[in-house]
């Protein structure tokens, strides 16, 4: 098995194969972070299908992993020169609500030492960020989304049915319950508006002004609702890294202006808050292209903090509602729980 702390797909393998890595032919078992806890913690090798679905892809209909797409790889394994079948080396399947196992006395040991944490605890599958950001959003219907904007961003929308081909641009996965789910991941957010924001508070310090943190974000995110809609004719790209949705390898945050700009501290600020959003929204528009559906839209994370302003701007790029919820800022501990009690209280 693997130690190994990021999410493992079917990818990883095939290029460890491709590679001809000296512990590939010796691999015995593949899983994600949550899986490996959850198999150190309870012997079970198993995993939830929305964590599962980053891994393989999925067939929704039967709730398993996708059969042709086994062999297809399978295939591909045999041509590589190994023996081992991909399917017994893939953690079970197991959908929300389903038991998972439950604490042994070895896990009980792990967690803590002293004695005190006792085996027998019941196990839900174990899931993943996206999966439990669904929970926690109250994003896991058809119909509905929710949008995760930090460091990076991502928008994950629950379908009414599959996509008409494959698209770079998209990941598909499931819903903790094996629903299809479209997923558009950029890697920039508020890195470049946190560092704008750092420069903003040098100056402010400079000059002998005194504030805290808190203070000096919300003053700047409620200036940007004072630019105007193009932004005075400012426009920025906030790619502090590369960007795979619009192909570029590296970053270079840039901010342009036109020599007749109203370059302005309320303009800088929406140009940065809308430049957060651009990458998702290409994105999206894919999935518009492909008459997906929303009924409500949930947003969360640091760019929601200050009320009411990051909610409108992503509004605003999406043409979309957005609700951001009062437990939204628990985030995937939350969602976790929410499923632990699904298991326990289903009926």
């Amino acid at each position: 098995g693997f130690n190994v702390p990021q999410r493992w797909s079917i990818a990883h393998l095939y290029q460890a194969m491709l590679n001809h890595e000296a512990h590939v032919g010796s691999v015995a078992y593949l899983t994600t972070l949550s899986g490996y806890i959850h198999y150190r913690l309870t012997g079970e090798k198993v995993i939830g299908i929305g964590d599962g679905s980053g891994m393989f892809p999925i067939d929704s209909s039967n709730l398993c992993y996708d059969q042709a797409m086994i062999d297809s790889f399978q295939q591909l394994v045999i041509e590589q020169g190994y023996d081992w079948p991909i399917a017994s080396i893939l953690p079970e399947l197991l959908s929300a609500g389903a038991k998972a196992g439950q604490l042994t006395a070895a896990g009980a040991t792990l967690v803590d030492p002293s004695g005190s944490l006792v085996s027998g605890i019941p196990f839900c599958p174990p899931e993943g960020d996206a999966g439990t950001g669904m929970v926690a959003t109250n994003a896991v219907r058809q119909r509905t989304g929710n949008v995760s904007a930090g460091t990076s961003v991502f928008a994950m929308l629950v379908l009414e049915k599959a996509l008409s081909r494959y698209y770079t641009e998209v990941d598909m996965v499931t819903t903790p319950a094996g629903d299809p789910v479209a997923m558009v991941h950029c890697n920039n957010c508020t890195s470049d508006i946190d560092a704008w924001i750092r420069l903003f508070g040098e100056a402010a310090s400079a000059l002998g002004a005194e504030y805290d943190e808190r203070t000096l974000y919300r003053t700047l995110y409620h200036k940007a609702l004072e630019g105007a809609p193009d932004c005075g004719g400012i426009l920025t790209y906030n790619y502090l890294s590369g960007e795979p949705v619009t192909d570029m390898n590296e970053g270079r945050p840039l901010l342009f202006r036109k020599p007749d700009a109203t370059f302005s501290v309320a303009n800088v600020m929406r140009a940065h808050l809308t430049s957060a959003c651009a990458s998702l929204r290409i994105g999206m528009d894919i999935l518009a292209a492909e008459h997906v559906e929303l009924d409500a839209m949930t947003g969360h994370g640091g760019f929601f903090k200050v009320e009411g302003i990051g909610q409108k701007i992503m509004s605003a790029a999406l043409g979309s509602p957005v609700t951001v919820m009062e437990t939204a800022g628990e985030g995937g501990p939350w969602g976790m729980a929410v499923l632990a009690a699904y298991l326990m209280n289903k009926a």
